[in-house]
């Protein structure tokens, strides 16, 4: 049977990666996990589906490089939850998100012991699959893919964005052949609204930035080598250069699983 495509499209995400300040991780995993995934994002309009990933200690001693830029420091982000947001609906949606973490703070559904490490909303530009008849996008935080990679690509100089997307479309196909990487998909951030909450990070970077997301049927330590591969291969093509790499596992929902793993 030959992929079909389906109405149901995504056309934005929310990417938030977060710390729980040091003594408050269980009770940061259960606030966010028990209500504020729900309240702060899921019940907005569009909102297609989410899923929360987490990097332990171990996975965080991967990371590269260590000047990155997209975060305050390489090591920062333990937690990262990613939501899919429906095709011309992420205006509605982020009028709304706005609203209401307002509200839940103002009424004492908020988290104060948690920093923000890079919080962004991102519209979606490509997507490349390994398999001919793959799991589509939209499906890929419903699919309990065992690893996620984040990975940023800071543009070259005169390098456009359609430049950046060919290079990408030519040379991610035999990289993923054979690899347990089942989809990639690219983003560009968008800028946050001048009333988005101040505890969330502005970004001056964002705009040349590509965030890309790789699905990973594996354990991503398994094949970290591989990713570094890449990044000198993307790195040496001229087009930019890799500003972050991030492996993550997916958490245990329900559980406090790695809580006491977050810190070396």
């Amino acid at each position: 049977m030959s992929f079909k495509e389906y109405p149901i499209r995504v056309g934005s995400m929310l990417f938030t990666a977060v710390d729980p300040e040091r003594g408050h991780e269980v009770s940061y995993n259960r606030w966010y996990e028990r209500d504020h995934y729900y309240a702060g994002c899921m019940i907005g309009p569009g909102m297609l589906a989410g899923s929360r990933w987490v990097a332990t200690a171990d996975l965080k001693a991967l990371r590269f490089p260590a000047d990155s830029d997209v975060v305050p420091n390489i090591e920062a982000g333990s937690y990262v939850a990613i939501y899919w947001i429906n095709d011309s609906q992420f205006d509605e949606w982020n009028a709304w998100a706005v609203d209401q973490v307002n509200w839940l703070y103002g009424n004492d559904r908020g988290f104060q012991h948690r920093i923000h490490a890079h919080t962004g909303m991102y519209l979606h530009d490509s997507r490349w699959y390994r398999d001919e008849d793959p799991v589509p996008l939209e499906l890929a935080l419903d699919r309990n893919y065992q690893g996620l990679v984040s990975l940023a690509v800071q543009r070259a100089e005169g390098t456009t964005q359609e430049d950046l997307e060919a290079w990408f479309s030519a040379q991610l196909p035999d990289f993923l052949k054979g690899s347990p990487i089942a989809s990639v998909a690219a983003w560009t951030a968008v800028p946050l609204k001048d009333d988005a909450p101040a505890f969330v990070p502005r970004d001056p970077n964002a705009a040349s930035r590509s965030m890309q997301l790789y699905f990973l049927d594996g354990d991503p330590r398994e094949s970290w080598d591989a990713f570094k591969e890449w990044a000198e291969r993307i790195d040496a093509s001229g087009i930019g250069r890799v500003t972050y790499c991030a492996p993550w596992i997916p958490t245990v929902v329900g559980t406090d699983k790695y809580t006491d793993e977050l810190w070396g």
